[in-house]
This record gives C-alpha cells, sequence and structure tokens, in this order.
C-alpha cells in the first residue's frame, strides 16, 4: 500500500505537524544500542538490500509478477541487490476452502529459483490489500483473500477515487471483521489462513534460498484498531502462523508487521512479545513499513516539507527500535517508496538507506516495477535514477557481530568493523559496484587495532563481490576491512 486514507490519516496528523525537523544522518554508523540480526547457516550476520516483486502481481490473472530470468539477471547488475519480498495471496494459493493450487506454486518455485541461481535471499510475502478482490467483484479493487473467505455480510464496498479509502467502505470492514472473528460467526478464517501459511512452508521448506514468511502485508482490523487489534486478533493469528508453520520448517525467519495504520507513518506499534516454539534461538523479525505522513499527504522532499519528513522519519525510527525490541528481534523495512518523478525523491531515497544501515536493518523498496516508482525508465528495463541511487556498496555478510557499517559518498570509502564471534564461519561479503570502484578497490584490515593481512580476499568481478576472510582470534577480538577506490 503507497499512501492511506485520509480520513484514517486526521488522528495523527497533528502529532506529525509539531514534531521537531530533523537532519539526515551524514554516515551510516549502526547507532548504540543492542542490534539483533539476521543470520545464514554460517551464523554470518546478514545485510537485506532489495525490492519487492511486485505490485504487479495484485492485478496479473494468475497473480504472478511481471518479471523474467533476465530481468532477475537485469536488477542484479545494475543494483546489486541480494533480497527480495516476493508477493504471493491467499486467494492463489488457496482458490477452494481445504484445495491448495500446485501449479501456482511450481510458478512461483520457478521464479524463487531465478533468484536463487544469484544468490538472493527470497522472502514469500502474503499480500494483502482491501482485503482481497471478492469484497466487491465488480469493481475488482482489491487482492488477498480468497472468494470462499469473504463475508462482507451484503454491505456495500464502493470504488473511491483514492483506492485507499475502500478500506472505509462497510463491506470491506465488515469483511475484516469476519475474518478476524470480531463478529464470532466466522472462527474458521484465521485458522484456514495458518493452514494456508503451513502449506506454503512446507512446499519451500528444504529451498536454502527462502528465507522466510512475512506472514500478511499491512494488518488492518476492520472496525478495531490500535492496541486492542494488535495485541487481540493480529496477536493471536500471528501466534497461531508461527505454530503452524513449525511445524513443517524450524529454520524459516518468520516477518511480522504491525497494523498499517499510523505505524507506517511512525507512531508507535502495540505489537506484543511473539513465542517461537523452534528448536533453537528464536526467529522473528520486525517488518515495518516506512511512508512519513508529510508525504502521504502530497508533500515532496524539498525546502521547508523536508525537514518535517526528516523529522518524521526519526519517530518512525525510534517507535521500530522500541517494538525490535520488544520482540527480541531484527528489523528488515518491508517497503517504502515513492513515485520517482517528484522532487527530491532520490534524496529521500538515499536518507532511507543511510537510516536503514544506521539502524543496522534490512530493506526492501517499493517496487520493482515500471510505473514511475521502480528503478526502470520502461518496459526495455533502461535504468532510471532509483536504480543508481540503491547501487550503493554495502556489506552482503559479516563474519561475526558489526559494530559498524560505514559508508561516505563523498571520500568514497566502506568501513566495516566487527567483533570475532564463536561459532560464525565463512568469509566477509562486500558488494563494492563499479559506480564507484570503476578502476579496481584497495583493502584496509586491522584486526586488534593493529595493521594485518587478511587470510584470504577473494574477488569476484562478476557479482562484483569481494570475499574477505580474517584470521581467526579470540571471540571479541575486534576486525576492521576499510575499502577505497583505487
Amino acid at each position: 500500500m503507497k499512501r492511506l486514507p485520509r480520513r484514517l490519516r486526521l488522528p495523527v496528523l497533528l502529532a506529525a505537524l509539531v514534531l521537531v525537523a530533523g537532519t539526515a544522518a551524514s554516515a551510516t554508523r549502526i547507532e548504540p544500542g543492542p542490534p539483533r540480526y539476521l543470520t545464514d547457516d554460517q551464523g554470518r550476520a546478514l545485510f537485506l538490500h532489495g525490492f519487492n516483486t511486485s505490485g504487479s502481481a495484485k492485478d496479473d490473472p494468475e497473480h504472478l509478477p511481471w518479471i523474467t530470468e533476465d530481468a532477475v539477471q537485469r536488477e542484479y547488475e545494475e543494483t546489486g541487490t541480494n533480497f527480495v519480498r516476493f508477493l504471493i495471496q491467499w486467494q492463489a494459493v488457496e482458490p477452494e476452502q481445504g484445495a491448495y493450487d500446485e501449479e501456482y506454486l511450481d510458478a512461483v518455485a520457478e521464479r524463487v529459483d531465478w533468484y536463487a541461481e544469484r544468490g538472493y535471499h527470497v522472502l514469500l510475502d502474503m499480500h494483502q490489500d482491501l482485503y482481497g478482490r471478492y469484497t466487491s467483484p465488480e469493481e475488482h479493487s482489491g487482492n488477498g483473500a480468497p472468494e470462499w473467505a469473504t463475508h462482507t455480510d451484503g454491505l456495500p464496498v464502493a470504488r473511491q477515487d483514492m483506492w485507499e479509502l475502500v478500506y472505509l467502505e462497510p463491506g470491506t470492514v465488515r469483511a475484516f471483521d469476519n475474518f478476524w472473528n470480531t463478529t464470532g460467526k466466522h472462527p474458521e478464517l484465521m485458522d484456514a489462513y495458518a493452514a494456508a501459511l503451513r502449506h506454503v512452508a512446507d512446499r519451500f521448506a528444504d529451498e536454502p534460498a527462502v528465507i522466510g514468511y512475512d506472514l500478511m502485508n499491512e494488518p488492518f482490523g476492520g472496525s478495531l484498531q490500535g492496541p486492542a487489534f494488535e495485541a487481540g486478533p493480529l496477536a493471536d493469528l500471528y501466534r497461531t502462523s508461527i505454530a503452524r508453520i513449525r511445524e513443517v520448517d524450524q529454520d524459516a525467519w518468520l516477518f511480522v508487521e504491525g497494523q498499517a495504520v499510523g505505524v507506517n507513518w511512525g507512531l508507535p506499534s502495540a505489537l506484543p512479545h511473539l513465542d517461537d516454539p523452534r528448536n533453537g534461538e528464536p526467529r522473528i523479525v520486525y517488518a515495518p513499513h516506512a511512508y512519513p505522513l508529510p508525504m502521504d499527504l502530497g508533500e515532496p522532499y524539498a525546502g521547508a516539507s523536508q525537514g518535517r519528513i526528516d523529522a518524521g522519519i526519526e519517530q518512525w525510527s525510534n517507535s521500530v527500535r522500541t517494538t525490535a525490541e520488544r520482540l527480541e528481534a531484527p528489523i528488515v523495512l518491508g517497503e517504502f517508496g515513492l513515485d520517482m518523478s517528484g522532487e527530491g525523491a532520490t534524496d529521500y531515497v538515499a536518507r532511507m538507506l543511510t537510516e536503514t544501515e544506521r539502524m543496522a536493518a534490512g530493506r526492501a523498496y517499493w517496487s520493482n516495477d515500471h510505473d514511475g516508482w521502480g528503478p526502470w525508465m520502461d518496459e526495455s528495463l533502461a535504468p532510471g535514477p532509483l536504480a543508481e541511487t540503491m547501487n550503493r556498496p554495502y556489506p552482503r555478510a559479516i563474519a561475526g557481530r558489526p559494530v559498524e557499517i560505514d559508508y561516505d559518498p563523498e571520500a568514497p570509502a566502506l568501513t566495516v568493523r566487527f567483533t570475532e564471534e564463536e561459532g560464525v564461519s565463512g568469509p566477509t561479503e562486500l558488494y563494492l559496484p563499479d559506480t564507484v570502484f570503476p578502476d579496481g578497490f584497495d583493502l584496509a584490515v586491522e584486526s586488534a587495532g593493529s595493521r594485518a593481512e587478511p587470510e584470504s580476499a577473494d574477488w569476484d568481478g562478476g557479482l562484483r563481490i569481494l570475499s574477505v576472510e580474517t584470521d581467526s582470534a579470540e571471540p571479541g577480538t575486534e576486525h576492521t576491512l576499510t575499502v577505497t577506490p583505487e
């Protein structure tokens, strides 16, 4: 969802307007605190940078995105991403109650393979907007739930000039209320949804590229909003879904979001701590979205508006950290984006890239379509300004506990500082785009404060990945890698 209903914006409008203007961070150092990380099977901390794939799946008759294998390759070449939030839908997974569409899942698996062959981590996102298309079949305005799970009780759903306002239509509200069973009429729907997630997890449990599942896109509570919704039905759905997925997949990371209304703008979430019954450390990820309120109201990232938007980003960041600490979870920004033709658009994207790096968070831009928001100028996949902005150096994996990630585009230089951790193996992997390092690079290594030689440093010119292994040392020993252009 790119923007939210104006009537739903009003309760937080005054709060947003009294924020004190902030400024963008000039570096990408991880801020103090105990950030948590997604890790791979070698124990390395992962930094996920990518796109949503894609908004086009919402309207496609087969519920699949526009992409081709060549387009996946093109995305890597132009932006260096290692992560994709891949949209799937309940109506596609389970078009008839209790009957799962294996042909659809085979088509998803084919596309997952395209990403897997290029080293991507794939997040399967159970997407919905406006509950689903069957709240008002003649309007076809939503996506998500199948017809058999849509119960509007005969209440109307009219098309609106602003599609988000359809959330407030009586039939849409009632469909959500029946799903969450706040009406007391349909206790079976949340169980069926969790069972569908279990089936998807069972299908992809042995696919290493699938890093996890986003349990519901931008949850909306119908007539129940705020803490009562997040700590009530939403948390219940998450607990049920987590338990069902863990019956078939002990390794996946499970991504959860708070309600979209308010939380996307920066208001605190009331989502409670969620237990993970897996054998081992919990693998719950907090995956909020970010659409600052001034921009949602049409303001550009320029002039006086820029200060208000920066202040909103700071508020969002603080709220996200607070929720992540309560959840004891790493952070991945599941959606952020804007129309790239707007004033200050690339500056805003760069600001959000800096913010997520400062938070030690992953991110997925909305989306990789060629609709004016994405990285492509048109269907020829000619790269636009977003592609250049997104294509920046970063560590894909760090073989220890990250302490600092500092990318200075003015110098330019990428610095990665981390401490040795017991049980972590493999190299630290750095993505170095040719736009920043056109003629090669110099690598400097410090271990325990002294200049050192790496145990190994391997360069993959095709992927533009520098893999660096430091000499093993006692846990807690600090290593610093600095890469500068030749």
